[in-house]
């Protein structure tokens, strides 16, 4: 079934206006009668009938109740820029995975530099990316795409290392000995970092600076992954071990 978010708490009767009214009258052809999912700003779903369609709104009445979603462990992907359209792939692949935040981050190997102007503009691009996937797999939740960092900023900040209920997980081509699965397994945190570099990897001080704020290196095997790949990979194996795939 169709689905649409909701910037407000459901009622018996709804109007959604602005892009997303568009979307659903001239992109997805909503007709009236129709029935679609809208999730609001909480997380509650709902299917809702299509009862007017006008030139810049659609109008809704609940028919039912959805019932909520158990709340999984969160996941975090933070990724080093890479070059081209890969990050785009990587923000639609990592909201169609579950994570609840992707956060882009300067290091020392990556191959594309912004300006401010440039990194707000692809900030706001992989948002409207992040949130076309969500509507199109069915999560309950918009994935938020962070505005691009530093490492050593990033290493600053609670919300991603460091803190009692988070373990963070720093993919390393040099990292022989620790899998990711030995940390996933370990571990009762609430919130689990991904951490993943660029083309190039990440510099011995980098690493060194990551597992010294508290992070893990992990090894996603004995293969030499692209980045990409690494990052999907590191998202389905996380998700995978917390249960966050089970149905």
């Amino acid at each position: 079934m169709r689905q649409v978010f909701y910037s407000s708490t459901l009622t018996e009767e709804i109007v959604i206006t602005g892009g997303d009214a568009h979307h659903l009258a001239h992109v997805m052809r909503t007709q009236i009668g129709d029935v679609i999912t809208v999730v609001d700003a909480e997380g509650q779903a709902a299917e809702m009938v299509v009862t007017a369609l006008t030139r810049d709104a659609v109008h809704f009445r609940m028919q039912r109740v959805l019932p909520a979603e158990t709340a999984g462990r969160e996941v975090i992907l933070v990724q080093a820029l890479l070059k081209g359209e890969k990050m785009d792939f990587i923000v639609q692949k990592a909201a169609e995975l579950g994570a609840v935040c992707m956060c882009p981050i300067v290091t020392e190997h990556i191959v594309v530099r912004y300006d401010a102007k440039k990194a707000a503009a692809k900030a706001a691009r992989w948002q409207k990316i992040a949130d076309e996937a969500a509507k199109q797999c069915g999560r309950r939740s918009l994935m938020t795409v962070a505005p691009i960092v530093s490492l050593a900023e990033l290493l600053q900040d609670p919300a991603y290392i460091g803190a009692a209920d988070t373990v963070t997980a720093f993919c390393y081509e040099q990292e022989e000995r620790q899998s990711m699965r030995a940390v996933l397994r370990g571990t009762e945190a609430r919130r689990v970092t991904l951490i993943v570099g660029a083309e190039g990897g990440f510099s011995p001080a980098e690493a060194a600076a990551v597992t010294a704020a508290g992070g893990q290196s992990v090894s996603l095997g004995h293969r030499i992954l692209r980045a990409e790949t690494a990052s999907l990979t590191a998202l389905a194996v996380t998700q995978y071990e917390l249960g966050n795939l089970d149905t």
